[in-house]
């Protein structure tokens, strides 16, 4: 609580504990610029050889939730790193979905859950991962990010980013 200089009390409207970093949009994106965004996350997902958290961040925003970044003053020990997202009326962790397996998959049965997906392990020069989800194929470094390519490439071809389902 602050004080008016006349010795009353009032309430400051502050951001919460990631509002600072937080990114909102101003204009509706429509389908044609969702399913490029999709697509090009994606290929960022294939391209890439290292989890990030900003990709993290991207990949939740791109499925539907609303995200809130951690802003990069803030170096406090309690503030989950790469910032949280609104699941319902909860606020939660962004998970390290291009980094872990379990997140990736979990996010998968919670946005899609009656979709048919499949991952395997190609070994050549270089050992790669392959998804298949919902008919959409992914390739990526790590077994998260070929999953999370290939579940964004499905939204892209099913036309649905906007429509993703809130669980």
């Amino acid at each position: 609580m602050a004080r008016r200089p006349d010795g009353h009390r009032f309430q400051q409207n502050r951001p919460g504990p990631c509002g600072a970093g937080r990114t909102e949009r101003t204009e509706a994106m429509t389908s044609a610029e969702q399913r490029a965004k999709l697509l090009a996350l994606a290929e960022q997902c294939e391209t890439t050889g290292r989890p990030d958290r900003n990709l993290d961040a991207e990949i939740y925003e791109a499925l539907g939730y609303t995200v809130r970044r951690k802003p990069v003053y803030l170096k406090g020990p309690r503030t989950p790193p790469g910032g949280i997202y609104q699941q319902g009326a909860l606020w939660k962790a962004i998970g390290k979905i291009s980094a872990e397996i379990d997140v990736a998959v979990n996010v998968l049965r919670q946005k899609a859950p009656d979709w048919n997906w499949s991952l395997q392990s190609v070994v050549a020069e270089e050992q790669t991962f392959e998804a298949l989800v919902a008919g959409c194929s992914g390739q990526g470094a790590l077994a998260s990010l070929a999953l999370c390519a290939a579940l964004l490439k499905a939204f892209a071809a099913r036309g649905q980013a906007g429509k993703i389902t809130e669980s």
